[in-house]
């Protein structure tokens, strides 16, 4: 398994959200450079960043902190959070980020989602972010009637990297994944399915790997020290994890 831990950025700090709720905002540091070198540090192969003011803005805003994310990883770097236009994506990869998580245009537009996936093959990520089971989008601020596993089966025949899959009521809740919504999405399309939201013990970590879900991103149980990143990582690359 793969684990993403997380960076989500509001105002150039690194925080947390409780269910999307920017109201809700814990600030664990001031430097999100220095805790994206952490995370290397402890072993991270990847890094997972959201850029929150992006999500609300509809466009790409934290530009240096994420450049500056991606030189002191020295790992490849995922990015979700307001890039809704081919030029969007110009610029977050030419800033380093290897992976693009597209999730309100996804909605708006699946044709334009399979379309760069054409022309970015494996670089382009689709983020499906539900509550009830519906996608919201605007940076968790909408939710729509389209259903999670449609919206990933209408683009799940292009090249796409991966589907992240969160549960709003999941996140920053620390109560763990919602495994049924996770198994479903993993056998309603043929790509890889990234878990977000709630994985907060090794227990949860194992669980996801005997469910064949792919990997996961960590985000509040790191911070707050509820799971050892090292821990973690070895467990995910173990075959102990898996039985």
């Amino acid at each position: 398994m793969f684990i993403f831990p997380a960076i989500d950025l509001l105002n150039g700090r690194a925080v947390r959200l409780r269910q999307g709720d920017y109201s809700q905002q814990t600030i664990f540091s001031d430097d999100p450079a220095a805790v994206a070198r952490r995370w290397a540090e402890l072993g991270a192969d990847r890094v997972h960043v959201v850029d929150l003011d992006g999500a609300k803005a509809g466009m790409p805003v934290n530009g240096s902190v994420i450049r500056d994310i991606v030189r002191a990883a020295g790992v490849p770097v995922q990015l979700g959070g307001g890039l809704r236009t081919d030029a969007d994506l110009a610029t977050v990869f030419e800033w380093g980020v290897r992976w693009a998580v597209l999730g309100t245009r996804a909605l708006q537009s699946p044709e334009w989602v399979r379309t760069v996936a054409q022309r970015h093959p494996d670089q382009i990520v689709l983020g499906v972010d539900a509550k009830g089971g519906f996608v919201a989008t605007e940076g968790w601020l909408e939710v729509s009637s389209v259903k999670a596993v449609d919206l990933a089966r209408q683009v799940s025949d292009s090249p796409l990297a991966a589907v992240v899959y969160t549960d709003i009521a999941k996140d920053g809740m620390m109560s763990g994944p919602n495994f049924e919504a996770l198994i479903e999405m993993r056998d309603a399309v043929p790509l890889p399915v990234i878990a977000s939201g709630g994985v907060c013990t090794l227990e949860h970590v194992r669980r996801l790997m005997a469910e064949r879900i792919p990997g996961c991103i960590i985000g509040r149980a790191l911070y707050e020290g509820a799971i050892d990143l090292s821990e973690a990582l070895t467990l995910a690359r173990s075959p102990v994890g898996r039985g």
